[in-house]
């Protein structure tokens, strides 16, 4: 089985190497950004990819929009992200798209080197390895208020529509463009459990969820 690693940590790195190549692993490449990573799996075409959820530039969701890009333009690269924190967010975006091959752990699990390479093993043979806490987490997230799935941007976005703003009216005050302003909404009717149906019908049931009305 080949892999490829991304992490920015250089200790860690070295660390994940060393485990990945015990448990019979060949390490194709290691990098320490998202754009690495890409670069990589295009080169080397890995069985699986071990991510780390914040990469430079911005240490935001780099290795996750990588991962998902990663699964879209090759679905038989296993995946398992490793997180410094319980972040759902990220794993539930992952999970959304695609429920085989997909691993999201805490970074603490590497310590458990036994226990790490059997979750390293299950996702590459098309399983999942979901970390205990962040089972926790996502079952929490289940009984929340859907707009606590909104990042402050679609927030600031989903007001603005309620304030009866056009998509340019929305840019002009964000200061950002309309493909944007586009891109926003379509994230917030999707994490609105809203269904596709027509744009004007789904920015009313958007602004009625955001005011409160079922």
């Amino acid at each position: 089985m080949r892999a490829v690693i991304a992490e920015d940590s250089v200790l860690l790195r070295i660390g994940l190497v060393k485990v990945l190549e015990t448990a019979g692993f060949q390490v194709m490449a290691e990098t320490a950004d998202a754009d690495g990573l890409l670069t990589a799996v295009a080169e080397h075409r890995p069985d699986i990819v071990v991510v780390d959820v914040r990469m430079p530039p911005g240490f935001q969701d780099e290795g996750v929009r990588a991962a998902l890009l990663i699964r879209r333009q090759w679905p038989d690269t296993a995946v398992l992200l490793l997180s410094q924190y319980v972040e759902e967010r990220y794993a539930a975006d992952l999970l959304t798209e695609h429920t085989s091959g997909i691993g999201y752990l805490l970074k603490q699990r590497v310590a458990d080197v036994e226990e790490f390479i059997d979750a390293l093993r299950r996702v590459a043979g098309g399983g999942t390895a979901l970390d205990p806490q962040v089972v926790a987490q996502l079952l929490v997230r289940r009984h929340r208020d859907p707009l606590d799935r909104l990042t402050p941007r679609e927030r600031e976005v989903l007001e603005l529509m309620a304030g009866g703003r056009s998509n340019a009216g929305i840019a002009g005050e964000l200061v950002i463009s309309e493909s944007a302003v586009a891109k926003h909404i379509n994230s917030l009717f999707v994490k609105l459990d809203l269904p596709v149906a027509d744009a004007d019908h789904r920015r009313v049931l958007a602004v009625l969820r955001f005011l409160g009305v079922r």
